[in-house]
């Protein structure tokens, strides 16, 4: 038999938004099961006491409790900042085992470097997933390490598929990834927000032109999905030839928008790299023991 996610302990160390994303998405689909997931962060109380009462998960900054949460645990997934890791990865390390799977969601965090400011063994995924996975229409993207095997490759897949959809892809492709599906929500929210600007200036109400923005990206999202026809055919049928669309589209030829995208997804990329590399710059290369 299979095992399955629901029967795991799985403990989230960190508590900020990415980790309500997951939980969320998880207990919402009845992936997992609140009573074996724990949250935990260093000191903040009202997060923790929101997090219990909204999903029902055991919440703690108590350093003992934490221990044992740790140590007892199926599944770690790592989701502190990246200004806290070297000093949290020093308090987890003696209390982690090779018996369990770790998850790491923290930007530019390579495995090789997870792994040696750990000083474990253990199996590691690291993942890239984006806030969408709140409302399970998630993109995560997933690499593992050498000594992630069969069964925990299927349980990392389940936590993510569960908050939607997952790519396997090689490491080196992660920061490239984050910078279109990481980040990428933010692009669109962006589009979205110069669209209703656009249309309040034109004389729309706020709420016509907040709703009128909304269905539009929504429609245009589903049409991709639903005819597997690539964006730019379906572009070209809806822009005639001297027309309104054609107009709106020279427009954006004139201003970039095609160069400010592509070079939005590469600065993305390119931050995502520059941030790993700034988690313990000063640390010891070597091997994990």
């Amino acid at each position: 038999m299979s095992i399955m996610l629901s029967q795991m302990k799985i403990v989230f160390v960190g508590a900020g938004s990415m980790a309500e994303a997951i939980v969320r998405g998880l207990i919402q689909t009845k992936v997992a099961d609140p009573q074996n997931i724990a949250m935990m962060n260093r000191s903040n109380q009202d997060r923790l006491a929101f997090l219990c009462s909204e999903y029902g998960v055991e919440a703690t900054s108590d350093q003992a409790t934490k221990s044992i949460l740790i140590q007892e645990a199926d599944i770690v997934v790592l989701c502190m900042k990246p200004k806290d890791v070297e000093s949290s990865f020093a308090e987890l390390g003696p209390l982690l085992n090779e018996r369990q799977l770790l998850i790491s969601v923290i930007a530019g965090l390579s495995i090789e470097k997870a792994e040696r400011l750990l000083k474990s063994n253990s199996p590691i995924v690291r993942t890239m997933p984006n806030t969408s996975s709140t409302i399970g229409l998630g993109a995560t993207g997933m690499s593992f390490s050498s000594k992630v095997n069969d069964t925990f490759k299927q349980l990392a897949l389940q936590m993510f598929e569960a908050v939607g959809t997952v790519t396997i892809v090689e490491e080196d492709k992660l920061e490239i990834l984050t910078g279109i599906s990481g980040s990428g929500p933010a692009y669109v929210y962006y589009l979205m927000e110069a669209m209703i600007k656009a249309g309040i200036e034109g004389g729309l109400s706020p709420e016509d032109a907040n709703q009128l923005t909304l269905q539009t990206v929504l429609g245009a999202a589903h049409m991709v999905h639903n005819t597997k026809e690539h964006p730019a055919e379906l572009r070209r049928k809806v822009t005639s030839p001297n027309g309104a669309t054609h107009a709106a589209i020279q427009a954006l030829d004139r201003y970039h928008f095609d160069e400010a995208i592509h070079q939005a997804v590469l600065h993305c990329a390119a931050r995502t790299k520059e941030m790993g590399e700034l988690i313990a710059p000063n640390s010891p290369v070597g091997k994990s023991v």
